[in-house]
């Protein structure tokens, strides 16, 4: 018996190949995008927040201290007056001196942060000194608080991609600022309440300096509250902006 075959005339081969190479691509490509959407959508490259990329007028006042105690209670103080929450980015070698103002903070309701233990530039330590003074940091300020801080912010905020690379093998999220009042400097109290006011913005991480050193702060917050009170400013925890569904990431390198 015969074979039968079957001849297909070029231009209904070209009309085939055409159909079969268009759903080959659409396939392809379908397969090509749905698995590649989880890893451009997702960075898992460490980062710091400084900022939250909102509308609504809420900000969020930290304070960093490492030393002395006659500054600190009277911020405490402005704060349970006018009702605002703030974080404090604590150095554990001052909360071993001064446990009693930590109970303070903690009972007033603000945040406490991490803020290191020797106070030196994480960048210019090598990275073992760094895991060891984050191990004896964070467990003195746990000693101190009987909890695990969710929060660092680097001695003198300085810090690099290698340090956040290592911070962030602890759990912490890094906290920098977006809006500082230079008010370590002591440049005068209308000056560090220009600072903040004159540059604020939604969604804005406000830094002062609750130590010794910096004389005029406690001056200059109330006047800082009322002012972005009257400008329908809200203070927020520091928790609540990192958790808003914008947020600026800082880029480091």
């Amino acid at each position: 018996m015969p074979r039968k075959v079957w001849i297909i005339g070029s231009q209904k081969f070209k009309l085939l190949f055409l159909l079969l190479l268009g759903v080959f691509i659409t396939l392809g490509g379908f397969i090509i995008n749905n698995s590649l959407m989880p890893v451009f959508s997702t960075n898992e490259e460490p980062a710091a927040f400084y900022r939250a990329d909102i509308k609504e007028k809420k900000v969020a006042l930290t304070f960093n201290i490492s030393w002395g105690e006659d500054k600190a209670l009277p911020i405490l103080d402005v704060l349970k007056e006018k009702e605002v929450n703030a974080a404090f980015f604590i150095s554990a070698a001052w909360a071993e001196r001064h446990p009693d103002i930590v109970e303070k903070m903690m009972k007033d309701g603000h945040t406490i942060g991490n803020h290191g233990y020797r106070y030196e530039h994480y960048p210019r330590l090598e990275e073992n000194e760094i895991i060891s003074d984050l191990n004896l940091s964070h467990k003195k300020i746990k000693d101190v608080t009987e909890k695990d801080v969710e929060y660092f912010r680097p001695p003198h905020g300085d810090f690099n991609k290698s340090v956040l690379e290592t911070v962030d093998r602890f759990g912490y999220s890094v906290v920098h600022w977006s809006v500082g009042g230079q008010d370590w400097e002591n440049p005068g109290v209308d000056t560090i309440v220009n600072n903040i006011t004159d540059e604020i913005k939604p969604g804005d991480v406000i830094l002062l300096h609750a130590s010794d050193s910096a004389k005029q702060t406690g001056e200059a917050l109330p006047i800082i509250i009322d002012k972005l009170h009257n400008e329908n400013y809200s203070f927020v925890d520091i928790e609540e902006l990192i958790s808003q569904a914008e947020a600026n990431i800082e880029e480091i390198k």
